[in-house]
This record gives C-alpha cells, structure tokens and sequence, in this order.
C-alpha cells in the first residue's frame, strides 16, 4: 500500500489559508487531491503562480501545475495537462513528511469527504456543479471535457456573448425584409411577425413549401406547409422513407441559428400566400424554391444595406438583453491562464459597439472589454474560416482604418485571416482550444471536423425547454405508464395470435394451457384485448404528439443556455458526459428491480 501522509483539520485549515483555489478537490484520477482530512502526494512538477504574474501570488508557493510535456491522459481519456499538484516542498513548513497512511477503505473515507465537501459548499453559499446541472442554467455534457486541459477559449459574439432580445431584433429584421418584398410586389398586408412559429433545429425544405422536424436518423417525423401543420398521416405519404440530406442543399435549408428566426418565419407566411394564389402573376412562375430565393434575397437587402444594424448600434438597449455575470465569467478564464479569443463575423463597428454596451460597465478596474481578449478577429467569414485562409488585416484606429499584416500579437485586433493562423501565433493546436458559439453549423461542426477543436454549444432556448421538461413529468410519466400497459396486453395478444394461427394450420399452440382453449374464448379475449389497445392508442397519439413540441436536439461536447453559466463552474472543471448504454443495458435496470434474480 502506497505511503500517504494524513492532514489533521486545523493543519489543513493552515494549509488551505495559501490558496483561494479548492477546485482541484474535484480531480476525478489518481493524482493529488485534497479533502477535509487526507493529503495524498506525488512528486511535483512546475511551480504554479496561479496564473498570476506575480510570484507573491496567493499559493504560489504551495502548488505546482502538470506541464504540457509532463502529462499524460486519465481513465477517461482526458489530458491531465493544467492539473494542479501539491509543492511537497511546501509541506516541510508543516512538519509533514508524508510517509502516513490513509485509514480505512477509500469507498468509506470518500462518502465521508462527499458529505464534508457538500457541507462546505453549502457554508460558502456555493452551488455544486451536481446542483447545477440540475438547473435551467446548468451546463450539460455529451462527451468528456477538462477544462483544466484547455489553453485557449475562442468566442463567437452574436446570440454568444451577446444575447438579443429575438422579438426584438429578429422582429425588426422580419419588418425590413417585409418592406423589401412589397416594393418588389409581393402581398403582405396583415402579416406579423410570430417568433413561436418557429425554432432553430428545424430544416425548411424548399421544394414542398415544408417545415420539418426530423429524428436523429433524419427521417421526418412531424411537418408543417406553410403555417399549417401536417397530420401525421400527410407527413408519412408525403415522405414516406426519404431522408433529410443537408448535404442537398437545393431542397433542404438547416436552421442553425436564431437569426433564421425572422427568414422562416416570413417564407412560412408567404407560402400560404402562394398557396391562396394572391401573388401577382407579373412577378413570374413562382414555387416554392423560387419563393424561397426571394424571401432571401429581401433578408439580404436589410442587412447589406445597413439601415438594420445602424439602428440597433443607435439604441442597443432596446435590442441587447445583458448579463452582468458574463464579462465575471470570462475573467475568471483569463485569470485562470486560458487565452481568450473573439471570432466574430461581424464588422470591425458593431463588433466594437456591442462589446462596450454590453462589456464594460460590468468590468472592474475600468477594464474595457478589449482587455479580455488576448485575440479579436472581426469579418471572420465563418465557416470558411475555419477552413482555408483569407487575407489578414489589423485594425489600427478607433475608427477602423486597416492595415495588411502577416504576424499576429497578443491583444492584437485584426480581421479575416484563418484558424490556422489563430493555431500557429499561439502555439495551441487541436484539442487544446474550446470554441463556443451558438451556430450548430457555423460554430460548432466546422470547428470540431476540420480542427478537432472542442465545442460548446449556446443555446438560450435550453432554459425554456428544461421548465417545459418539468411541466411535462406529469403527462411523460403518464405515456410511459401508458406505452407500458400497451406492451403487455400486446404481448398477450401476440401470443393469442400465435396460438390461433397455429390451430389454423393444426399444430399445439405454444403450451398446454393455450392449446386448450376453446374457439370461442380465444376468439373473444382477443377481441377484447384489441379494443383495449385501440383505446390506448387514442389517448397515447396525443400526448405524444404534445410531448415531441417541447424538444430539439443538441451537438456539441458540452452545450448550456448562456455563457455566464461558466461562472458557476470555475474554469477548472472536469464535466462528465452521463453513461450512454445499448438497449440490452435496461436488462441490468430489470434485474434490480426485482431483486437481482434472473432465469436463463
């Protein structure tokens, strides 16, 4: 058994005095960690200042941090780089020598510090990361990430670190495109807008007029023409087995952002006005494709021309809604060493307005939001960005004049150029930087397939989703009640029929006891028993279908509502993506539930 030396609490206390940073508490491998009671030491590795400049910084000396070329990956498959160690040097002001053993088995000793670590947490008025979760602005994980790992962060603006009010914004943008189909002759009086027609993760298909939703297969599973929902019946002839493909874009248009917000919302509406015949007949031999390049091409106007941008930067208070605890979150990041990146497609001016409206007054010191950043990069052209290089430009005045230029700096502000040229004039490559953004395509695929970046997916939408998630317990627990009641009277009429059929060509049914049976009771039990699954049906389709409005799916390693979330979290935390089982899995489950027996 290794040698390990015990803390008594009062030296721990002395101990804990040199640092302000207990999140390595939560170190989920074997290496140093540190509880109320226990010390367990290995052999140190750099010294750690905190990631302060200073090196009277608070537990400068007490720790050290696990290099780049020191680490090594853990159970999980993580990168233990950024794990903080304890300076055994240190100890020696103690008295300590760290030749003491732990006491007892770890299973014991680790509820014990579970429950003294919760306590703690809850003295400090600090939420857990497990409570956390268990929230609307939890932060949630699809694959394993530890960002103690991450070097760098890299940021979208728009619906990222900016959030917009959309009735507001995409209103205004929805009004500006409906202004340009009527000088162009379109019909659109008595059309307003309604942003709860529809939401992003839904594929507009262009050929049929077509709002869909389709299942992770790509199958659609619910669909709506026009404004007008599909009965499920019209979906399953109208699609039959055809798969949703992205890859074909000349039908199928992926709504990736809450900037597609105003643009469906508007083709919607104006496919009922297609399908009325009100169009003007002057404007051409219009489809639904045809119809879909001209709403675009209104949107399009509205932004190019400006007039939609010059008047949020002129009253950003109507259009921004802000969050004081986003600029803390992200200096939190900075100090913690990760360098902080912006990469944003918008222009040099607005990027540069919003970031002050939204950035500055929440940010001590008389920071502005410059100082946050390590890298801003404006006019990024996004997805291209992250897949082959532009020229490079750094911006050099207040008022925007550029320059060409070839070598980044830090805190350099620059527009275009490429991911690459972020990897290089940093030195961070790969896995080493986390991009978050809240553009499923744009943002969170790209970067991930080209770069093997990881990912963090913002979606504000997720908080109004998690409190129908709660509403809708009640009614979910009443259709899994339900589909199971339906499984087992299937089952029994499945065998019934089993054992009919078998009659029919004159063999024994399964057992005896179904063998047995007369004409007339097989006959009536199955009767019954397909009556009762009819009415089942009846109440189940409903609620299903009530039940499948509330949910969209997400793709990224982790995913939250906002980027404050962060703050909750610390940027040392280790997130844990929940088991994923097979199906066979929920056998285990069974077997619990009825004590463990099972027969083969």
């Amino acid at each position: 058994m290794p040698n390990l030396t015990i803390l008594s609490w009062p030296n721990l206390q002395s101990l804990a005095m040199a640092t302000t940073n207990l999140q390595f508490l939560q170190n989920p491998f074997p290496r140093p960690t540190f509880s109320s009671k226990y010390l367990v030491m290995r052999a140190p590795k750099m010294v750690f200042k905190c990631g302060c400049s200073s090196s009277s910084s608070v537990g400068g000396d007490a720790f050290s941090l696990t290099s780049s070329s020191k680490c090594d990956v853990d159970y999980l498959g993580e990168s233990t780089k950024g794990d903080l160690n304890i300076n055994l040097k240190h100890l020696e002001n103690f008295g300590l020598d760290g030749q003491a053993t732990l006491e007892g088995p770890i299973e014991q000793v680790a509820r014990l510090e579970a429950e003294e670590a919760g306590s703690l947490l809850r003295d400090l008025g600090i939420p857990s990361p497990s409570a956390a979760r268990l929230s609307p602005r939890g932060i949630f994980c699809t694959r394993t990430l530890n960002l103690r790992s991450i070097s760098a962060i890299g940021y979208d603006m728009d619906y990222t670190l900016i959030h917009y009010n959309v009735m507001a914004w995409e209103g205004r943008a929805y009004d500006y495109c409906m202004e340009n189909l009527k000088s162009m002759g379109f019909p659109v009086e008595g059309l307003a807008f309604d942003p709860d027609l529809v939401i992003r993760g839904l594929v507009i298909d262009k050929e049929k007029g077509n709002l869909v939703k389709a299942d992770r297969f790509g199958y659609v599973k619910r669909a709506m023409h026009g404004t007008k929902m599909l009965s499920t019946r019209a979906v399953s002839e109208m699609y039959g087995r055809e798969l949703v493909d992205l890859r074909k874009e000349s039908q199928w248009e992926f709504l990736n952002t809450l900037f597609s917000v105003s643009e469906a919302v508007a083709y919607m509406q104006m496919v009922d006005r297609l399908d009325d015949g009100v169009i003007p007949a002057d404007l051409g031999p219009l489809d639904y494709k045809g119809l879909y390049k001209a709403v675009g091409k209104a949107l399009f106007r509205a932004h190019v021309e400006g007039q939609l941008k010059s008047e949020i930067m002129s009253k950003p208070e109507l259009f921004v809604e802000p969050d004081p605890e986003l600029p803390l979150a992200l200096l939190d990041q900075k100090e913690a060493g990760k360098k902080l990146l912006l990469i944003t497609n918008s222009d040099y001016h607005y990027t540069d307005k919003m970031m002050q409206h939204s950035f500055n007054r929440f940010l001590p010191n008389d920071m502005g939001w410059r100082d946050l950043f390590d890298m801003v990069i404006v006019s990024a052209r996004k997805p291209e960005f992250f897949q082959m290089s532009h020229p490079l430009y750094e911006v050099v005045t207040g008022e925007g004049l550029m320059r060409p230029c070839f070598k980044t700096h830090t805190g350099g502000l620059y527009s275009g150029g490429s991911a690459q040229m972020v990897e290089n004039s940093l030195n961070i490559h790969g896995d080493e930087i986390l991009y978050v953004g809240d553009h499923i395509y744009t943002d969170v695929s790209q970067s991930k397939v080209h770069l093997r970046w990881r990912t963090a997916l913002i979606c504000r939408e997720l908080e109004e989703e998690y409190r129908a998630l709660i509403h809708s317990r009640g009614p979910r627990a009443t259709v899994v009640e339900l589909i199971n009641q339906k499984e087992v009277v299937g089952d029994l009429f499945n065998q019934l029929r089993l054992a009919l059929q078998r009659r029919t060509e004159g063999r024994p049914a399964q057992t005896l006891a179904a063998t047995n049976m007369d004409d007339q009771e097989l006959t009536e039990s199955m009767q019954k028993l397909l009556i009762v699954m009819q009415r089942l049906d009846e109440k189940i389709a409903p609620l299903l279908e009530a039940d499948g409005e509330l949910f969209n799916k997400r793709y990224a390693d982790i995913y939250t509502s906002r980027v404050s979330n962060f703050l909750n979290y610390t940027p040392f935390m280790y997130f844990r993506s929940q088991e994923q089982t097979l199906a066979h899995d929920t056998y285990s489950h069974y077997c619990s539930e009825h004590n463990g027996s099972s027969t083969n």
